[in-house]
């Protein structure tokens, strides 16, 4: 092959793979986290139709998180070893059957189980899609390409706001709109599950619609990749798992899910008694930090992959996050002063992800960065469940105050922030 063809089936074969995977993934995962945190906007009247306290709530919300980890390792495994549309399938289909589950409970009990299944349902999606994509993309493009996939978490907080706003004005059949937020928003997780079947590809020499040349050139690629990690560091799963920095990478990514998941779920109730204001109102304000989000992890995704540096790009946003909380805490008089922190705090929180996820696979191939994002993800899923938790028992002890509980959440951010920088630098 002539070297100047290169930068021409460089640009077709990436291009190609981009659009014919990133969209579909990029829509499972806004179906997948509207299905994960609909319970938030659901909270708005359910907790006063069941009789739930805040902390009765914060536990339901956050138990999702104990199903979650049980199947993060062997799902990351399994998408590694055996087959991503396959599993990415099945775990599709699972959740939105038991989403529709979840809007037919009537106690505590039944909320906690609901919300557990619904964890194990889903367990292994965001991180098998983090393996998948190494099969398809280059280190250096990750990113970034991260970055675009993670869009999905605010852009389904900005598009689920408004819906569940409508949506919780439903009385259909004599159930509230609560009821039926779960129901509609179960169904598109079981059609797009079916459908994941058919047009993923699993890898790049299965791919009818890649011409082979670009074939080529993306197994060359990633083949020559793998070679040099293999040169530098051989790790075992176990020796991954063991690796100090896979420990601190869990740590960090369970402090940020604290951060993240007890700001997601309780958000709308904070605006709500604040000000007072309709649900509708109230699910319209919920979206303006999710934009913020969005274009925030776009921004950092593509600066972090122009200069090839993560570490700082992860920390900064950390700590940037953990200060907009202590000037949100500070404004607590001032609802729109307050809210506008929010705003910053969100652009942050989301903004770290990307190029957080990016550093397990500078230093770990195959298996051992399987398994790794399987255990780090797990980790963090434990972050899930403590951030809501911790919310709403605070705000119980405390007659409704959320202050507590948002400093619990900054104190987190900077101890990750902090452990960030510890890691140690790693060559592409």
């Amino acid at each position: 092959m002539a070297m100047s063809e290169v930068p021409a089936i460089e640009f077709r074969a990436r291009r190609r793979i981009m659009r014919r995977l990133l969209p579909f993934l990029w829509l499972l995962y806004v179906i997948g986290f509207l299905d994960r945190v609909n319970v938030a906007y659901a909270a708005l009247q359910m907790t006063h139709d069941l009789h739930f306290s805040d902390r009765v709530f914060g536990l339901g919300a956050g138990i999702f998180f104990i199903g979650y980890v049980l199947l993060e390792i062997p799902g990351t495994l399994i998408v590694e070893r055996w087959s991503a549309r396959r599993w990415i399938a099945r775990i599709m289909i699972s959740w939105g059957i038991v989403t529709a589950i979840v809007g037919l409970v009537q106690t505590a009990h039944q909320f906690y189980w609901a919300r557990f299944l619904l964890g194990l349902a889903e367990a292994g999606f965001f991180p098998g899609v983090l393996v998948y994509l190494t099969h398809w993309f280059r280190e250096k493009d990750r990113a970034k390409v991260v970055a675009i996939f993670m869009t999905a978490i605010p852009f389904s907080n900005i598009f689920g706001s408004p819906l569940a706003g409508q949506i919780l004005k439903i009385h259909w059949l004599g159930l509230m709109g609560w009821r039926w937020l779960f129901i509609l928003e179960g169904v598109p997780a079981i059609i797009f599950g079916v459908v994941t079947i058919f047009y993923l590809t699993d890898w790049p020499r299965q791919a009818r619609w890649l011409p082979k040349e670009e074939c080529d050139w993306i197994n060359g690629q990633l083949e020559d990749e793998r070679a040099r990690k293999a040169a530098r560091h051989s790790h075992s799963i176990m020796q991954a798992l063991c690796n100090r920095d896979v420990i601190f990478l869990a740590l960090i990514y369970f402090m940020g899910s604290t951060g993240i998941y007890g700001f997601i779920i309780w958000f709308p109730t904070i605006v709500k008694r604040a000000s007072g204001l309709p649900t509708t109102t109230v699910t319209l304000l919920v979206a303006l930090p999710y934009i913020a989000g969005l274009l925030a992890m776009l921004a950092n995704g593509w600066h972090s992959d122009r200069h090839g540096e993560r570490r700082w790009h992860t920390s900064i946003c950390l700590y940037a996050a953990g200060f907009s909380l202590i000037f949100a805490i500070l404004s607590d008089p001032h609802l729109w002063v307050q809210l506008l922190f929010f705003i910053v705090f969100a652009a942050f929180i989301h903004a770290y992800q990307p190029t957080f996820w990016a550093l397990p696979t500078k230093f770990l191939g195959e298996s051992a960065a399987a398994a790794s994002i399987g255990f780090i993800n797990l980790v963090g899923g434990l972050g899930g469940f403590v951030g809501p938790f911790i919310m709403g028992y605070l705000a119980t002890r405390t007659g409704g105050s959320f202050v507590g509980g948002l400093i619990w959440l900054l104190v987190n951010l900077f101890l990750g922030g902090t452990l960030v920088l510890c890691l140690r630098q790693h060559k592409a």
